[in-house]
Protein backbone atom coordinates (compact mmCIF):
# COMPACT_ATOMS: atom_id res chain seq x y z
CA UNK A 1 0.00 0.00 0.00
CA UNK A 2 1.51 3.23 -0.96
CA UNK A 3 1.90 5.87 2.13
CA UNK A 4 0.27 9.07 1.92
CA UNK A 5 2.14 12.51 1.84
CA UNK A 6 1.05 13.21 5.50
CA UNK A 7 3.37 9.58 6.16
CA UNK A 8 5.56 9.93 4.30
CA UNK A 9 6.31 14.03 5.69
CA UNK A 10 6.31 12.58 9.60
CA UNK A 11 8.83 9.80 8.76
CA UNK A 12 11.20 12.16 7.00
CA UNK A 13 10.95 10.74 3.27
CA UNK A 14 10.66 12.54 0.35
CA UNK A 15 7.28 14.04 -0.22
CA UNK A 16 5.04 16.23 -2.25
CA UNK A 17 4.38 19.01 -0.27
CA UNK A 18 1.74 20.45 -2.94
CA UNK A 19 -1.36 17.66 -1.98
CA UNK A 20 -4.69 18.23 -1.88
CA UNK A 21 -4.06 16.01 1.73
CA UNK A 22 -1.47 18.38 3.25
CA UNK A 23 -3.44 21.87 1.69
CA UNK A 24 -6.77 20.62 4.01
CA UNK A 25 -4.52 20.41 7.07
CA UNK A 26 -2.41 23.59 6.14
CA UNK A 27 -6.18 24.96 5.78
CA UNK A 28 -7.32 23.60 9.20
CA UNK A 29 -3.89 25.43 11.18
CA UNK A 30 -4.61 28.72 8.99
CA UNK A 31 -8.09 28.74 10.70
CA UNK A 32 -7.15 28.12 14.37
CA UNK A 33 -4.46 30.26 14.11
CA UNK A 34 -6.72 33.02 12.52
CA UNK A 35 -9.04 32.21 15.50
CA UNK A 36 -6.39 33.19 18.11
CA UNK A 37 -4.75 36.41 16.25
CA UNK A 38 -7.66 37.62 16.37
CA UNK A 39 -9.61 36.84 19.82
CA UNK A 40 -9.86 39.76 21.82
CA UNK A 41 -6.98 39.23 24.70
CA UNK A 42 -9.66 39.47 27.14
CA UNK A 43 -11.43 36.36 25.81
CA UNK A 44 -7.88 34.40 24.44
CA UNK A 45 -6.40 32.96 27.79
CA UNK A 46 -3.61 31.23 26.66
CA UNK A 47 -4.40 30.22 23.83
CA UNK A 48 -8.13 29.81 21.66
CA UNK A 49 -9.36 26.17 22.17
CA UNK A 50 -9.48 26.38 18.72
CA UNK A 51 -5.58 26.37 18.64
CA UNK A 52 -5.31 24.19 21.50
CA UNK A 53 -7.32 21.20 19.67
CA UNK A 54 -4.92 21.92 16.71
CA UNK A 55 -1.65 20.96 18.13
CA UNK A 56 -0.57 17.07 18.90
CA UNK A 57 -1.05 17.76 22.91
CA UNK A 58 -0.77 21.13 24.97
CA UNK A 59 0.56 20.48 28.61
CA UNK A 60 -1.24 22.84 31.72
CA UNK A 61 -0.56 26.75 31.30
CA UNK A 62 0.90 27.25 28.18
CA UNK A 63 0.59 31.20 26.88
CA UNK A 64 0.85 31.67 23.13
CA UNK A 65 1.02 35.53 22.43
CA UNK A 66 0.38 37.42 19.12
CA UNK A 67 0.56 37.27 16.10
CA UNK A 68 1.63 33.00 15.97
CA UNK A 69 1.90 31.18 12.98
CA UNK A 70 1.50 27.29 12.64
CA UNK A 71 2.20 25.65 8.92
CA UNK A 72 0.46 22.24 10.49
CA UNK A 73 -0.01 22.39 14.12
CA UNK A 74 -0.54 18.77 14.63
CA UNK A 75 2.74 18.17 14.71
CA UNK A 76 3.37 20.31 17.49
CA UNK A 77 3.80 19.26 21.32
CA UNK A 78 4.17 21.61 24.22
CA UNK A 79 4.97 20.97 28.03
CA UNK A 80 3.79 22.56 30.83
CA UNK A 81 4.29 26.30 31.43
CA UNK A 82 5.52 26.88 27.61
CA UNK A 83 5.66 30.66 26.31
CA UNK A 84 5.67 32.25 23.26
CA UNK A 85 6.50 35.43 22.54
CA UNK A 86 4.73 37.34 19.78
CA UNK A 87 5.40 36.77 15.85
CA UNK A 88 6.58 33.02 16.71
CA UNK A 89 6.27 30.84 13.59
CA UNK A 90 6.31 26.59 13.32
CA UNK A 91 7.14 25.35 10.34
CA UNK A 92 5.86 21.75 11.43
CA UNK A 93 5.77 19.61 8.80
CA UNK A 94 7.44 17.04 11.19
CA UNK A 95 7.48 16.81 14.84
CA UNK A 96 8.32 20.14 17.10
CA UNK A 97 8.48 18.75 20.75
CA UNK A 98 8.85 22.15 23.01
CA UNK A 99 9.91 20.92 26.67
CA UNK A 100 8.50 22.33 29.74
CA UNK A 101 8.89 25.39 30.33
CA UNK A 102 10.74 26.47 27.25
CA UNK A 103 10.45 30.35 26.85
CA UNK A 104 10.49 31.70 22.60
CA UNK A 105 11.08 35.33 22.81
CA UNK A 106 9.58 37.32 19.71
CA UNK A 107 9.56 36.97 16.00
CA UNK A 108 11.71 33.32 17.16
CA UNK A 109 11.22 30.74 14.09
CA UNK A 110 11.36 26.75 14.17
CA UNK A 111 11.65 25.25 10.61
CA UNK A 112 11.10 21.38 10.06
CA UNK A 113 11.09 21.02 6.07
CA UNK A 114 14.12 20.77 4.31
CA UNK A 115 13.84 21.87 0.58
CA UNK A 116 15.15 19.10 -2.11
CA UNK A 117 18.90 20.50 -3.80
CA UNK A 118 17.59 19.38 -7.27
CA UNK A 119 15.92 22.34 -8.56
CA UNK A 120 13.29 20.36 -10.82
CA UNK A 121 12.01 18.47 -8.08
CA UNK A 122 12.30 21.41 -5.41
CA UNK A 123 9.76 23.24 -8.58
CA UNK A 124 7.52 20.31 -7.75
CA UNK A 125 7.20 20.75 -4.28
CA UNK A 126 9.26 17.73 -3.37
CA UNK A 127 10.91 18.27 0.18
CA UNK A 128 11.68 15.98 3.33
CA UNK A 129 10.86 16.79 7.05
CA UNK A 130 13.41 16.59 9.68
CA UNK A 131 11.97 17.18 13.96
CA UNK A 132 13.20 19.94 15.99
CA UNK A 133 13.34 19.30 19.56
CA UNK A 134 13.88 21.25 22.75
CA UNK A 135 14.52 19.86 26.06
CA UNK A 136 12.40 21.50 29.54
CA UNK A 137 14.00 24.99 30.58
CA UNK A 138 15.08 26.18 27.14
CA UNK A 139 15.42 29.98 26.44
CA UNK A 140 15.24 31.00 22.76
CA UNK A 141 16.18 34.56 22.21
CA UNK A 142 14.05 36.87 20.02
CA UNK A 143 14.77 36.27 16.42
CA UNK A 144 16.81 33.27 16.01
CA UNK A 145 15.77 30.53 13.66
CA UNK A 146 15.99 26.72 14.77
CA UNK A 147 16.48 25.14 11.50
CA UNK A 148 15.69 21.52 10.74
CA UNK A 149 16.56 18.60 12.57
CA UNK A 150 17.94 19.67 15.33
CA UNK A 151 17.97 19.41 19.09
CA UNK A 152 18.29 22.00 21.94
CA UNK A 153 19.32 20.27 24.95
CA UNK A 154 17.47 20.69 28.20
CA UNK A 155 18.46 24.42 30.23
CA UNK A 156 20.04 25.54 27.16
CA UNK A 157 19.71 29.19 26.23
CA UNK A 158 19.91 30.49 22.22
CA UNK A 159 21.04 34.16 22.08
CA UNK A 160 18.97 36.60 19.98
CA UNK A 161 19.30 36.44 16.20
CA UNK A 162 21.12 33.03 16.54
CA UNK A 163 20.98 31.27 13.33
CA UNK A 164 20.79 27.37 14.93
CA UNK A 165 22.00 24.74 12.36
CA UNK A 166 23.57 21.84 15.11
CA UNK A 167 22.27 20.21 17.83
CA UNK A 168 22.84 22.20 21.20
CA UNK A 169 24.02 20.73 24.70
CA UNK A 170 21.86 20.81 27.56
CA UNK A 171 22.96 23.63 29.78
CA UNK A 172 24.56 25.33 26.62
CA UNK A 173 24.87 28.58 25.13
CA UNK A 174 25.24 29.28 21.12
CA UNK A 175 24.97 32.98 19.41
CA UNK A 176 26.12 34.11 16.09
CA UNK A 177 25.30 32.96 12.28
CA UNK A 178 25.49 29.96 12.14
CA UNK A 179 25.16 29.65 15.88
CA UNK A 180 28.41 28.60 18.06
CA UNK A 181 28.99 27.56 21.94
CA UNK A 182 29.98 30.64 24.03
Amino acid sequence: MAQSSYDKMISGDWYNALTPELDELRMAARKAVFAHNQCPPEDRGGMVPELAALFMSVGEDCLIETPFHTAYGCNTVLGDGVFFNAGVAILDSARVTIGSRCMLGPRVQIYCADHHRDIAKRRAGIERALPVTLGDDVWIGGGAILMPGVTIGAGAIVGAGAVVTKDVAPMGRVVGSPARPI
